[in-house]
């Protein structure tokens, strides 16, 4: 059964998570490199085209963005600046890691951060050097894959199958995965599914 579009409100968009609102339901982030394709994931996640900017000029979100979905229970989208390269300045950059560090150390409702990766590239270091960060701090994540369309079925199972192994080094065991494409509509089922169930584990 495919879910239909989310009924979302825009809840408000903020530079510290000091002035985030306080509510009871639980919230997802969405983050990763700049120009990962994490706008366009929010906006086929939630089946509605300008929920989440798109830009082909990295480092497009520059607040805390939070959404409301209307579901039974509620729950929240929030939309994160992008790590590593983008097009501003080094100052702009490092406001941008205090403003990350602190929405996800700080934000107590805070269940799950959706680590997103473009399937296209091999493990790359700030990647690398945010999952360590997530994983000294208990954090947990799931990681996203993005662009699957962009490599052809073989490529693609090769380029998992690497990046699992690579994990692995590092890693006692694997994080939940899922692959995606907003363009062939691969992934968004399996990720709604994911927030729904742990929801029901968030309202026990």
């Amino acid at each position: 059964m495919i879910s239909p579009a989310l009924d979302v409100r825009y809840i408000g968009s903020y530079t510290e998570v000091s002035q985030c609102p306080d509510y009871q339901f639980p919230e997802y982030c969405f983050i990763g490199r700049s120009n990962v394709g994490k706008s366009s994931i929010i906006n086929f996640l939630t089946s509605k085209d300008d929920i989440a900017r798109t830009s082909r000029k990295p480092g497009k979100t520059q607040t805390i963005n939070l959404f409301k979905v209307m579901e039974n229970p509620e729950w929240a989208i929030a939309d994160l600046p992008g790590y590593g390269y983008a097009q501003v300045s080094k100052s702009t950059r490092g406001n941008w890691s205090a403003m990350i560090d602190g929405y996800i150390l700080k934000r107590k409702n805070l269940v799950n951060t959706f680590m997103l990766v473009d399937i296209r590239h091999a493990p790359l270091a700030n990647d690398r050097e945010f999952m360590r960060f997530l994983g000294q701090h208990q954090v947990p994540f799931s990681l996203l894959f993005t662009k699957s369309d962009k490599l052809k079925p073989a490529e693609l199972n090769n380029a998992l199958e690497h990046y699992k192994a690579s994990i692995l080094e590092e890693w006692e065991e694997l994080p939940p995965i899922f692959v995606t494409s907003t363009v062939a509509g691969i992934g968004r089922e399996e990720i709604l599914s994911h927030i729904r169930l742990m929801n029901n584990t968030f309202a026990k």
